[in-house]
């Protein structure tokens, strides 16, 4: 299982709770400016709860970019131990989004989003019935930069990106069978043909 490691802005964002990132897979860190000396009681007890896949960074010194450089070090030293690992950034800072860019370039997953329900990973957890599922892998295909995987094998591979590979293979093959009922797709062999608009480019 991939490891997703979320990395909190808690100068710019402050969770109301963190319990959703209780999952196995996540790793948290939350990085504490220089001068805040308060948290809140949910924020400590859930850091507490999560035992060692959880902890705080209290940041050296002060300045405009101080928490941000931090949080540039820690991804970069965790990327060179794990590389097949996912990044989260949760701050409202745009500033962030060349290193996002340049993290994308190098081929490590990264994103930020502004609020921890909005990880993707977060949202297909909370997307628990086929019908649910449906919806997410259908609005996703019609997004307009999103490809559409010409094969059953690279569908199946595309659905399990998705959903950050915590969908068995069964759940997956039930996917498909709804896209295919729905007459979303008609698979000929191996090959799949989307009924879908706007049209997407293939790949």
């Amino acid at each position: 299982m991939r490891t997703n490691y979320v990395l909190i802005d808690f100068e710019n964002v402050q969770p109301n709770s963190l319990e959703i990132l209780s999952h196995e897979c996540f790793r948290v860190f939350v990085f504490v400016g220089a001068n805040q000396s308060k948290l809140n009681f949910e924020t400590a007890v859930a850091i507490q709860g999560m035992g060692s896949k959880a902890a705080y960074i209290k940041i050296e010194g002060n300045g405009p970019n101080a928490l941000d450089f931090h949080i540039a070090y820690y991804i970069g030293k965790l990327a060179a131990e794990d590389p097949e690992s996912f990044f989260h950034i949760i701050s409202k800072d745009t500033g962030f989004d060349p290193l996002i860019r340049h993290l994308k370039a190098k081929g490590i997953f990264a994103t930020r989003v502004k609020a921890i329900a909005e990880i993707p990973l977060v949202k297909a957890s909370g997307t628990k019935s086929l019908e649910e599922r449906l919806e997410t892998v259908i609005g996703k295909f019609q997004q307009p930069k999103q490809s559409r995987p010409r094969t059953i094998k690279t569908l199946t591979n595309t659905l399990d990106s998705f959903f950050q590979r915590q969908l068995s293979t069964q759940e997956i093959e039930r996917l498909i069978d709804a896209l295919k009922q729905k007459g979303k797709i008609s698979v000929t062999g191996s090959k799949v043909i989307y009924n879908l608009s706007p049209k997407l480019s293939q790949a």
